[in-house]
């Protein structure tokens, strides 16, 4: 069962809308967040409880830098007991391509220092990831690229995409989180 849903990106304007603060982006797209939900902050993050699929669930935007993120799971976790197992975390995947996502246990960091980060905050990497595909540059510099803001064309399709994910994810988590239906694999029109 997932009892915490941990969504990575960076603080600051100018990573708003980038390919890396696509965890933050798909949380701003739950329709389970009411714009008054009572947000804390603690945990070097900003924290709250809400209901998906009729499932009490902690969510988490950590504060820190992205290559931080860990700080900020392994506090939560250690204070409400939470194991790596009953973590969900959201975040951006160079690997999938873009419209594409993946919910998987465990696997590569591939790169990702914020996943890097966790795992060694929480001792395992046996969390549970949603990545959400932005592709690889076909040229030029993969920093400047997933610190860059998405085209015009894949911004429009971000909220198709996220719609689809809240689907998967709802569906998944009110059939009981089994571990063993997983990957879920989703392309954007299927």
């Amino acid at each position: 069962m997932i009892r915490l849903i941990v969504f990575l990106g960076n603080k600051g304007k100018t990573y708003h809308r980038t390919r890396h603060n696509s965890g933050w982006l798909f949380l701003e797209s739950l329709p389970e967040i009411p714009p008054a939900i009572n947000w804390q902050e603690k945990f070097h993050g900003l924290w709250t409880k809400t209901e998906i699929a009729n499932t009490r669930i902690y969510l988490v935007k950590p504060m820190t830098y992205m290559n931080e993120s860990g700080i900020c799971v392994g506090a939560m976790a250690k204070y409400f007991s939470i194991k790596p197992e009953e973590i969900l975390v959201v975040h951006d995947d160079l690997e999938l391509p873009f419209a594409t996502t993946r919910i998987q246990v465990g696997g590569g960091m591939a790169g990702h220092n914020g996943l890097r980060s966790i795992k060694t905050a929480i001792g395992s990497k046996d969390f549970i990831r949603l990545r959400i595909g932005i592709g690889r540059p076909q040229r030029g510099d993969v920093t400047s690229y997933v610190l860059g803001k998405f085209s015009p064309m894949e911004d429009a399709e971000l909220p198709l995409i996220f719609d689809r994910n809240h689907e998967i994810l709802r569906n998944w988590i009110a059939g009981g989180c089994k571990i063993g239906d997983l990957p879920l694999f989703f392309t954007l029109g299927e």
